[in-house]
């Protein structure tokens, strides 16, 4: 099953013709006849060439339609579009209820009336042709003149300013004038020689006011012949085939030959735009496609998504990156963090050592001066068992041989004084216990003691005198 391409329906009068251009390989045109259920007949084709389609375009022949140039004075868009269908009333041999129409601006001074280019149908060709795609179930996508869709086959490079395409289709021919491409008028002629052709060419420029026409394209059956016309070389300074582009140049030559007419109009119907400039089509069976303002708009929409989160992404990345460079500068200062943690650890730990041995040098009572003092003022045979002492003065309490003996040498220390028992003498083998209170001679306790010299012990000589010197005299 062939999918994604695309189709063009030619609606004529005894039969349809349809030409499927897939996305690789040849072009397919084949005809329908136009008798009892022509969806049928249209499904079973498509089913045999194993053709699936989702939309095709449709477009009608010329004979089936009518086309006006009309000149309206200036109004709003409502306004306008009822002025377009009364004007319009007087052209066409249907009534207003039965008719579908749609028009586009051609040209007009600023302040002057509006030239138009109109179509219109009877209702029930358009509601005829779209009954054709319900058999099967295919979507329509436009609806418009077969001969409309023609500069659809054009090269990009063609760049006539004025130009009458005649395109051949049996015994009739179509007239399309186009002006810088697009299309100012379009008429159909019974089929003749190049001088009835130039003749009816002359008398439609002569209706559109052009003086002078830049070209003559013939196609279609028996394009040759016309081709070959001296009449239509008077017309203009080049008859030649139209500029076909390279892609049609390809699909042309798999185009029927016996009806290269109707074939040629599928072909350009199944090219043609998917935004038609005029469309038969019913606003709401018309597929949604979006203009060229709403993809620039879409487009400016998406690129600044795309800035946005672009400036998301970059600023996500630089904080990260920041944060990755951040990590690696702590993790090469960590040994030295750690470090210096390490010091301060040891300074605190120091700090307090200093500021106990700094409340001790302060304090009023001091423990060692004394207690070197008692150590060497007791006897050898004397141990103490509690000392304690405060600012008032200290007590002690031990063993002795004998305890009477420890008062006199306690009140002969320059510190103590009041030296008493403050309970009685007791025996414990050959010891005896004791308890011995005593006061602070000062209201300070005393500084460490001069270590007494020892008996026999020259005194230190004076100060700035060497031993011996005075025997030497």
């Amino acid at each position: 099953m062939i999918t994604g391409i695309r189709a063009g329906i030619y609606l004529g009068d005894d039969r349809l013709t349809v030409a499927v251009v897939p996305r690789r390989g040849a072009v397919q045109c084949f005809t329908v006849e136009l008798e009892d259920l022509p969806g049928a007949h249209l499904k079973t084709e498509l089913d045999a060439r194993q053709l699936r389609l989702r939309r095709s375009r449709l477009g009608l022949a010329r004979p089936l339609v009518t086309v006006k140039a009309l000149e309206l004075p200036r109004a709003d868009g409502g306004q306008f579009a009822e002025m377009v269908a009364f004007e319009l009333e007087r052209h066409v041999p249907f009534t207003p209820e039965d008719m579908r129409f749609d028009w586009t601006t051609l040209t007009g001074a600023a302040k002057g009336p509006v030239r138009i280019l109109v179509v219109a149908a009877e209702r029930r060709t358009v509601e005829g042709a779209l009954r054709l795609l319900e058999e099967p179930r295919i979507k329509p996508a436009a609806l418009t003149v077969a001969c409309h869709d023609l500069p659809a086959l054009l090269a990009r490079r063609a760049k006539v300013r004025t130009a009458v395409w005649a395109h051949r289709t049996g015994e009739s021919i179509d007239l399309v004038c186009l002006g810088q491409r697009r299309i100012h008028l379009s008429r159909t002629i019974p089929a003749g020689d190049g001088d009835a052709l130039a003749a009816d060419i002359a008398a439609t420029l002569s209706l559109l006011g052009w003086t002078e026409c830049d070209a003559i394209w013939a196609s279609g059956d028996g394009a040759d012949a016309l081709l070959a016309s001296p009449a239509l070389e008077r017309l203009a300074a080049s008859v030649t085939p139209p500029p076909w582009s390279p892609a049609v140049e390809a699909m042309l030559p798999a185009l029927p030959a016996d009806d290269k007419g109707r074939a040629t109009l599928a072909l350009a119907v199944a090219l043609g735009s998917q935004r038609p400039v005029l469309n038969l089509l019913p606003v709401e069976a018309r597929p949604r496609t979006f203009s060229s303002g709403q993809l620039v708009t879409a487009a400016m929409v998406a690129i600044t998504v795309a800035l946005g989160a672009g400036l998301v992404v970059g600023q996500g990345y630089k904080q990260q990156r920041y944060a990755t460079q951040l990590s690696d500068a702590l993790r090469k200062l960590d040994p030295d963090v750690k470090a210096v943690e390490r010091l301060s650890a040891e300074r605190t730990q120091k700090r307090r050592l200093l500021e106990t041995i700094q409340s001790i040098e302060k304090a009023d009572v001091r423990p060692l001066p004394i207690l070197r003092e008692l150590t060497e003022r007791l006897p050898p045979d004397a141990w103490l068992r509690t000392f304690s002492m405060d600012k008032q003065g200290l007590e002690i309490t031990g063993q002795a041989a004998a305890a009477n003996q420890l008062i006199p040498l306690l009140e002969s220390s320059p510190s103590l004084a009041r030296v008493e028992f403050t309970a009685p003498v007791t025996k414990a083998g050959d010891k005896e216990q004791f308890r011995i209170k005593a006061a602070w001679k000062s209201a300070a306790p005393p500084e460490t003691p001069q270590p007494t010299p020892p008996t026999g012990a020259k005194p230190p000589a004076p100060a700035g005198r060497r031993p011996g010197a005075a025997q030497g005299r």
